[in-house]
């Protein structure tokens, strides 16, 4: 079968060759770019578990870009949409990859319609011929039967370049499409980006958990500084009311030594009357 697909092959002309290397090109370069994406998603995910988190960082610079932007839209808002930005890194700073991508999702029809070219082109080539044949007046020939003969292979070596191309077409379309079901860069870069999306939610998380924490300390801390304040207040009461009962005892005992007093004087005035009787006191 190889040789006769090899023997085929050297009936087909320069153009039909060049589709057909073409065709071949553009099914070699969508094997080699989908398995390079998938190595470079890989380097991804290894990366985003390897690493230690947001203050070790990441090897990758989108990692990085990635949670730098979410750390600012937290401190912006405390809803982060961190699908929204993981898609917008992803859009601006791994935009080579996406465009292998979509060379890899396109090579499976680009490589049918490569075959449908080299076939309409071969089919043209062939009907072209042989209308030159039926044309042609063999009379002038030698030999009529070798001038029919040389005529109807040129016009078969258009079927070659035709069937050739559409069997390799063919062919290309269904490895690349057992590829994309096997493995589906499309897929693998979704679930990179469900990882990071899972990360950014984690780091948010611990973040929030670690905020509150220290509030609550605070708020204790507060807590216990109104706590003594009270106990000075209670305290500084229970001074004034003793200072206030020792300042109403202190007058009583004024006015019970006023008294004292004045009794002591009316008692010297009645005794130095009676000791001097002429004298008023």
């Amino acid at each position: 079968m190889i040789a006769t697909m090899l023997a085929g092959l050297s009936l087909i002309d320069t153009t039909g060759l060049a589709i057909l290397a073409t065709t071949v090109t553009t099914l070699l370069l969508g094997i080699v770019v989908s398995l390079w994406l998938r190595s470079r998603y890989a380097g991804l995910e290894r990366d985003l578990r390897r690493s230690g988190g947001e203050e070790a960082g990441f090897a990758h610079p989108v990692l990085n870009h990635i949670v730098h932007d979410a750390s600012e839209a937290a401190q912006r808002s405390r809803e982060v949409n961190t699908q929204a930005i993981v898609e917008n890194r992803f859009q601006s700073d791994l935009r080579p990859m996406l465009l292998a991508e979509r060379f890899v999702r396109a090579a499976t029809g680009l490589v049918i319609i490569l075959g449908l070219l080299g076939t309409f082109y071969g089919l043209t080539l062939s009907i072209g011929r042989i209308v030159n044949l039926v044309a042609t007046d063999g009379a002038g020939a030698a030999d009529p039967a070798l001038g029919v003969s040389q005529g109807l292979t040129h016009a078969l070596s258009g079927m070659s370049v035709a069937f050739s191309n559409s069997l390799v077409g063919i062919l290309s379309a269904v490895i690349l499409t057992v590829l994309g079901v096997v493995s589906n860069v499309s897929d693998r870069r979704t679930a990179v980006m469900i990882q990071i999306e899972a990360a950014l939610d984690g780091m948010q998380g611990a973040a929030g958990a670690a905020a509150p924490t220290g509030f609550g300390a605070s708020v204790a801390r507060l807590d216990g500084a109104v706590a003594r304040f009270e106990s000075a207040l209670q305290t500084f009461a229970t001074t004034t009311k003793d200072f206030h009962e020792f300042n109403v005892h202190l007058k009583d005992n004024v006015q019970r030594l006023s008294l004292t007093f004045a009794d002591m004087s009316d008692s010297l005035r009645s005794q130095l009357g009676a000791t001097l009787p002429g004298r008023k006191v």
